[in-house]
């Protein structure tokens, strides 16, 4: 498995729409527990007031990231393969 960052800008409309997401996220990553493991998320603020988010997870390639988000209804923006850990200032 490989650790990816998935960013998805204005995917809701609201908090509450960002917590049904994370609802299927979560209950679709146990479906898929075999090809990707949801690490870490954090919920974005935008601009116009929109809900974004930024999640780290561990998935068997970009694909399987996309199949995870495709079943859960969820966006994706962009998929960036981590290269390495950074040191924490």
């Amino acid at each position: 498995m490989q650790t990816y960052l998935v960013v998805r800008r204005s995917a809701w409309p609201s908090e509450e729409a960002q917590l049904e997401a994370d609802a299927r996220s979560i209950a679709e990553a146990a479906r898929m527990a075999h090809e990707i493991a949801c690490i870490y998320s954090y919920v974005l603020e935008e601009c116009d007031r929109t809900i974004g988010s930024f999640c780290i997870v561990q998935a068997a390639s970009p694909e399987a990231v996309r199949r995870h988000a495709s079943a859960a209804d969820l966006p994706v923006d962009e998929i960036v393969r981590v290269a390495a850990k950074g040191v924490a200032a």
